[in-house]
């Protein structure tokens, strides 16, 4: 059963089942190793960022086994129903969006929002994008993933922006980073390394929005969030004991 061309409309989840029914069918036997990310996307006829994606969602339902410096690997190809079939799963709700592709939303979305902030945040809206900055830094200095923190800022410069549909919009990027694909795409590429370069990176959003610049705000912001975006997509590094 050849690889098929996704239509570029669909995203992970079609990208998944074709790659589930391929290990179904033996097709990639029970052990063997998956083409490379790079070779998958060219087949597939999709970006590589959607191949990740889909790689990591057949990660959490154990179907591969990513093995740093070797490669991704079949770890189940029967036809037992999947922790979480494709069928069964509703695009509408943030867990299950594609991380990758909320990234690139954010960049688009939160750069117009800091630039907003910039204009209308009050002094309570400055003291709470602070707080959460504050926040980043004492978990981070307890070896912690910053993740509370980082919620608490980008939604205080959501709040700050003074429109109410940008900010549950932004809340909604939130409960997608909190899902399970995120959860693991994290597990890979965030380490305190990347922590403090990401909080340098808050540092500069927050010091245009107090400056009052929604120029700055917004390059700062797009520049965070690119870098993200661009951490997200490295090299596969091995992850945490689970």
């Amino acid at each position: 059963m050849p690889l098929q061309t996704v239509e570029p409309q669909r995203l992970y989840r079609q990208i998944a089942e074709q790659l589930r029914q391929l290990m179904a069918s033996g097709e990639f036997a029970l052990g063997s190793r998956l083409p490379a990310e790079r070779d998958l996307a060219v087949q597939l006829g999709v970006s590589r960022p959607s191949v990740r994606e889909a790689l990591i969602a057949l990660e959490v339902e154990g179907m591969i086994e990513v093995r740093t410096g070797s490669g991704i690997y079949v770890r189940q190809n029967s036809t037992a129903k999947p922790i979480a079939a494709p069928a069964e799963l509703d695009d509408n709700t943030p867990a299950n969006w594609g991380p990758l592709e909320v990234m690139s939303a954010r960049i688009l979305v939160e750069a117009e929002v800091a630039a907003l902030a910039a204009t209308h945040a009050k002094k309570a809206d400055l003291k709470a994008i602070k707080n959460g900055l504050q926040q980043m830094k004492l978990e981070a200095a307890r070896d912690e993933v910053p993740r509370q923190g980082d919620e608490a800022f980008h939604e205080a410069i959501a709040q700050a922006c003074g429109n109410s549909v940008l900010l549950d919009t932004v809340q909604r990027y939130w409960m997608a980073r909190n899902g399970p694909l995120f959860e693991r795409l994290g597990d890979y590429f965030e380490h305190p390394a990347s922590w403090q370069t990401a909080i340098a990176e808050h540092q500069e959003v927050m010091h245009a929005i107090e400056a009052r610049d929604s120029s700055a705000a917004r390059k700062a912001m797009q520049k965070h969030l690119k870098l993200a975006h661009k951490r997200y997509s490295a090299s596969w590094r091995r992850a945490p004991a689970r």
